[in-house]
């Protein structure tokens, strides 16, 4: 009889401790896609990416806009606003190269390498303490140097684009 005693004690206990934290403490919010979103910011803003590098392609600006616009549309609760969003970015892109990546024994390229580079500026207008100015993220993408780069980039800046706006979320809406 002491035993249940006892036992009934400490889970009441345990119950009661377990009620005293849940009414304290720090609010946590967690989201699946990796973001970390305030809950009084309501919308996001992106401004067109102007390609501003030595070497363009035309389709560039346009691509990487829209594919941060629809990271931002897909995977948070943020609504699109044309400007001033609490959430808001700009910025452009400065570097977009094609360079060899290796080399042959018989010095003859085997594999060459397009890097794109942006600079991105992000306001938070949540908390300041989150946002960033003149950021620079840059990624990359090997491919096989008897490819014509007119006849491959469509793919690789898909391919980098994808990394390149994945590394902005996580700056932006991930706290790392």
């Amino acid at each position: 009889m002491k035993s249940i005693t006892k036992i009934f004690r400490r889970a009441a206990m345990l119950i009661v401790l377990a009620v005293l934290c849940a009414g304290c403490g720090y609010k946590v919010t967690y989201n699946l896609s990796g973001g970390s979103i305030p809950p009084e910011a309501q919308t996001f803003s992106v401004a067109y990416f102007p390609n501003n590098a030595p070497m363009v392609a035309p389709t560039l600006s346009n691509v990487l806009t829209e594919a941060l616009r629809d990271k931002f549309s897909r995977q948070t609760r943020l609504q699109q606003v044309e400007e001033g969003g609490d959430f808001a970015f700009e910025g452009e892109i400065t570097n977009y190269t094609s360079t060899t990546a290796s080399v042959s024994s018989g010095d003859y390229a085997l594999m060459n390498r397009l890097t794109i580079t942006v600079k991105v500026n992000f306001q938070n207008a949540v908390d300041q303490t989150t946002s960033f100015n003149n950021k620079t993220f840059s990624s990359y993408t090997d491919y096989d140097s008897s490819q014509l780069l007119i006849d491959v980039q469509d793919q690789l800046i898909e391919e980098i684009v994808d990394a390149l706006v994945n590394d902005i979320y996580m700056a932006a809406a991930g706290n790392w």
